[in-house]
């Protein structure tokens, strides 16, 4: 059989990785959206580097757009068959799918309004809800721990992996002329201490493991109060400045997490009297969704459950629904919290609030996850004095802070923990993907150091035959 990375390869986002199998059967795990790649993200999403119509079926890791985002384009250019996937993987895929229909409806009219001025031709969406439409009825889910023989060829068995609800490690049994081999893929890995979730599980050996590197170099900081460090920006932003504190974060997970957190203040009485605003009617159905699945959570929230029915829920927060509420925030002159999508900054309506408020040294831009470097967090996290958004450049004035303890993603020493249930001499290849080109590198050499032989990082595009 043969394996070719065609996303998230030398880079982060957009996982997709074709497994060709002798008998025909093309399995392709994840179908991701590039995001934050700047001029070159267009061209990236423009091309899969494959034919959709040989695709035999997909398996999704999990919802996160960067791994599900270009399902309607799939479907769009020929791919018919099954889209396998946990349940609350296919509940946040069908919210997730949509917004970004919408988003990129939103935004490619904004940006037709510049082009038409310029005296250029419109733009089309690269898709519309009508292809996720097509998408939908595709999803087919398997719960956790079943070993569910989907071909006469090829048996699927999803494991926890601890990022976000639904979020599964894919653990492949391929039979091919008589002789059995075994391949995993770790999607993205979560936290053994996470907030919310359970921590990734032991999972079957593997002869072949595809694995996920985004902090392969990092370590995340034990010592440390996400809830403190949260009230500290509103107390120096919204209190002291009378500024607003602009929050970008990823609708699934992320915007939970800082929800529960706040809650915790605010049982503790901690919490100013500053309104706190969920600009993402995304984020609104995530945080249903993500109440609809509570046997996914750790047994700490379990226990917090108990005695508050809503975790993610306390005074003075309010929701935004319709466009016009979210405009109405920016002609609001009172101090306040607005948390909003996207987390990179670089779409929907968190980089029009950015935008607005970015002029203005009373208000803060607080990044609290990974971003692309070239997305608009990324700069703005890199000390970029100006930024380029929709075309016009602002110079950065308002103060950018960042939270680095707030990650859905473990870090090498959960990485190295997520592979310590395999015996290396045992796995023929490890292959390394979803993380900067260097954070590969150095994760790579880490994991030869750890007795791991065959190690590979491989460059987008590239094809290799699995013995």
């Amino acid at each position: 059989m043969k394996l070719s990375f065609h996303g998230a390869a030398r880079t982060v986002t957009g996982s997709k990785h074709l497994l060709q199998l002798k008998n025909g059967e093309n399995i392709l795990l994840d179908c991701g959206l590039f995001q934050g790649m700047g001029k070159e993200t267009d061209l990236l999403n423009a091309h899969f580097g494959f034919d959709p119509t040989t695709v035999s079926y997909v398996i999704l890791s999990h919802a996160h757009i960067d791994h599900t985002g270009l399902l309607p384009k799939l479907t769009k250019e020929g791919f018919n068959g099954k889209i396998y996937c946990t349940p609350g993987t296919k509940a946040l895929t069908e919210i997730l799918l949509e917004d970004s229909a919408m988003i990129q409806r939103d935004d490619t009219k904004y940006i037709n309004k510049r082009r038409a001025k310029e005296g250029l031709a419109p733009i089309e969406p690269m898709y519309t809800m009508d292809d996720v439409n097509i998408v939908l009825p595709l999803l087919t889910p398997i719960d956790y721990n079943i070993p569910t023989r989907i071909t006469d060829s090829v048996e699927l068995l999803y494991t926890e992996a601890g990022h976000i609800i639904g979020s599964a490690v894919v653990n492949l049994k391929i039979i091919e002329a008589g002789e059995q081999s075994t391949l995993t893929f770790s999607g993205d890995v979560g936290r053994y201490r996470d907030l919310i979730l359970r921590s990734p599980a032991n999972f079957p050996p593997a002869d072949y493991i595809i694995i996920e590197s985004t902090y392969g170099d990092k370590l995340h900081d034990l010592v440390h109060s996400t809830p403190d460090d949260l009230l500290k920006w509103i107390e120096s932003t919204c209190v002291e400045k009378k500024g607003n504190l602009i929050i970008p974060a990823f609708s699934v997970g992320r915007t939970q997490e800082i929800l529960f957190e706040l809650n915790q203040l605010s049982i503790e009485n901690r919490l100013p009297n500053i309104p706190v605003y969920v600009d993402s009617p995304l984020s609104i159905e995530a945080t249903e969704v993500l109440k609809s699945f509570p046997r996914y959570f750790n047994k700490k929230i379990q226990k917090i459950l108990e005695v508050d029915k809503d975790p993610f829920g306390f005074e003075g927060l309010k929701y935004i629904k319709s466009v016009d509420e979210s405009k109405a925030l920016n002609e609001d002159l009172r101090p306040k919290v607005i948390i909003s999508a996207s987390g990179m900054a670089d779409a929907g309506r968190v980089k029009h609030h950015i935008k607005n408020n970015i002029e203005h040294a009373k208000n803060t831009i607080l990044m609290v996850g990974y971003c692309e470097p070239h997305s608009l967090g990324g700069r703005l996290m890199n000390g970029q004095k100006e930024v380029r958004i929709y075309g016009d450049t602002y110079p950065v004035t308002a103060t950018v802070g960042a939270i680095r303890s707030m990650s859905a993603h473990g870090d090498y020493e959960d990485l190295t923990q997520f592979l310590a249930c395999q015996i290396p001499d045992l796995v023929k290849q490890v292959f390394i993907v979803h993380g900067e080109a260097e954070v590969q590198d150095h994760f790579a050499e880490r994991l030869r150091n750890k007795g791991f032989k065959e190690v590979h990082t491989p460059n987008m595009h590239e094809t290799i035959v699995l013995e």
